[in-house]
């Protein structure tokens, strides 16, 4: 129990304050799953479609800005092919944050991002459009985000992923962590997750072989 969190006098329930305290430690304290985890596998067996936040997920979290107030952000390539594999596999994408930017536009259409909602301050509620729009129920929706304006979707989809730099709430209720941070390949992992666990990585893989 933390510093912060008295314990409660003997014979009385304990306080709020203490409950989430103790969920926060079994969290922290389960056993994190490997990529080849059998019920990392098949939870992420069901996914039709993989949403992303961009800051700190796509990217490595830096707002660069020119002295004429343009922003600039930078992509990791190895992202982008995963994306363009998963579409090869039938998986749809989508990406869901709070910033409005032309080059995260620029970057999913050259992507073939299919949903894209850029400027959202409720997150859910593009959630909720999307999977009106699709028919996808939860289970069969991962998202992957890095801090609390991400919390509502990762406790409500079938895989929540963390890239290594999220900080330790989201961590605490994702099924999985990557090894890598965003923006540095942290997206092409949970690629590559989605296709094994689908059994079509070495599918995709002899037909690159065979080029």
């Amino acid at each position: 129990m933390s510093d912060s969190c008295p314990p409660s006098r003997p014979g009385t329930y304990p306080s709020d304050c203490e409950i989430i305290d103790g969920l926060r430690n079994m969290a922290r304290n389960k056993k994190p799953l490997h990529n080849d985890d059998p019920t990392l596998l098949a939870r992420a067996k069901d996914i039709k479609l993989l949403l992303l936040d961009v800051d700190g997920v796509l990217t490595d979290g830096t707002l660069l800005y020119s002295n004429n107030g343009q922003e600039s952000k930078a992509f990791h390539t190895q992202d982008g092919f995963g994306l363009r594999l998963l579409h090869e596999a039938g998986i749809e994408t989508g990406i869901i944050t709070a910033r409005t930017s032309e080059t995260v536009s620029r970057r999913a259409t050259e992507l073939g991002i299919h949903h894209l909602h850029l400027g959202i301050r409720n997150k859910l509620d593009a959630f909720r459009e999307i999977s009106k729009q699709t028919g996808h129920k939860p289970f069969e929706i991962a998202y992957m985000g890095d801090d609390w304006l991400d919390l509502t979707l990762l406790t409500r989809v079938g895989l929540a992923v963390s890239p290594a730099n999220g900080v330790v709430e989201v961590q605490d209720v994702c099924h999985y962590t990557t090894s890598l941070s965003g923006g540095q390949g942290a997206v092409r992992e949970v690629c590559a997750l989605l296709l094994r666990a689908k059994g079509l990585d070495r599918q995709l893989l002899q037909k690159y072989m065979n080029r």
